[in-house]
């Protein structure tokens, strides 16, 4: 089969593209063939050998994928050659094939296509997880997201809609951003490169604060997310993007029964019911038509060093998917 492997840590051009064997599955593996593959930052990370686990070389990147069961371990009981399939694995996607366990793999309705399908498994699940199991959103609550535009934003702003939120806050770099976070259901609308934005979110709230703040920034934006919290608000970590260390007193908490709490993904992943039902919930919302995607682009599997390449330039907007 042909795959996308590394040998070297760097740029985009060390990503080659070469003929290897298929992979062997185990008694509780499926083979799959791929059809779409999701493109991430952590696949660059991984290709620059700055990823937060050691990456082992030779390497084949890629951790969002979506195809079709060829064949099926003895012990399968759930999956049946022929079914379309998503998953996120830890590796080996930028391929024609790839094995996987069957307790990570989700059934892709009729409806949806791979090219979907596959734009889900990290930022949806990161999206949706960060709003109802760790933030506990309730109907009604105020939501503050960052970077709305982006991959887990955009899906953060809707999904927040259709679990029941009152107002979402939307906050991005650009006016061009912060008009798609309005059409994707954002209430309200914030510049974060203008002094005093945070100012302005308690404005759009009577100055009450919002009930939950999604961040991944780290470092000020923290700490000015942080005072934007109304009583009982919770904010919720995914991520430190600025590589900024952050500050809080955890006497600053008890003041207004303020809550700050940590997300990764893994952790979840560990947990293969919880895992199952969000992803089926998310593909359904997809499938009928109340959550929209962006697609930034479709390209062919050698065409990865060139995606890579339009990705970290910031070239593009929405998914970068890869197709054999």
């Amino acid at each position: 089969m042909k795959a996308i492997q590394f040998t070297e840590y760097g740029g985009p051009d060390v990503l080659n593209f070469i003929d290897i064997e298929r992979p062997v599955i185990g008694d509780q593996e499926v083979l799959v063939e791929v059809k779409a593959i999701g493109v991430n930052y952590a696949d660059t990370a991984r290709r620059e050998g700055k990823y937060v686990v050691p990456t082992k070389l030779p390497f084949i990147p890629g951790a969002e994928v979506a195809g079709e069961v060829v064949a099926v371990g003895k012990d399968v009981k759930r999956l049946k050659p022929g079914m379309r399939v998503v998953s996120l694995i830890e590796s080996g996607a930028y391929a024609q094939f790839v094995s996987v366990h069957e307790r990570v793999l989700t059934e892709i309705p009729n409806g949806v296509e791979y090219s979907d399908a596959v734009a889900l498994p990290l930022q949806g699940q990161t999206a949706y997880h960060i709003l109802k199991t760790m933030g506990r959103l309730e109907k009604g609550e105020t939501v503050l997201v960052h970077a709305a535009a982006g991959g887990v934003g955009a899906l953060a702003v809707q999904l927040a809609k259709l679990f029941g939120a009152g107002k979402v806050i939307a906050t991005a770099s650009t006016e061009e951003k912060l008009l798609h976070a309005k059409n994707l259901g954002a209430d309200y609308l914030v510049n974060y490169t203008e002094p005093g934005w945070e100012e302005k979110v308690r404005e759009f709230t009577g100055g009450k604060g919002v009930d939950i703040a999604l961040e991944m920034v780290g470092g000020d934006i923290f700490e000015k997310t942080f005072k934007c919290l109304a009583p009982f608000g919770r904010l919720v970590i995914f991520g430190r993007a600025s590589g900024e260390m952050s500050t809080l007193d955890a006497a600053q908490l008890m003041r207004r029964n303020h809550s700050v709490i940590g997300f990764f993904l893994p952790q979840i992943m560990s947990q293969p019911e919880l895992y199952q039902r969000s992803f089926t919930e998310l593909l359904n919302f997809v499938d009928s038509g109340k959550l929209k995607l962006t697609i930034g682009g479709i390209y062919r599997l050698e065409e990865a060093s060139l995606v890579h390449q339009l990705l970290q330039g910031r070239k593009t907007v929405g998914k970068l998917i890869l197709t054999p």
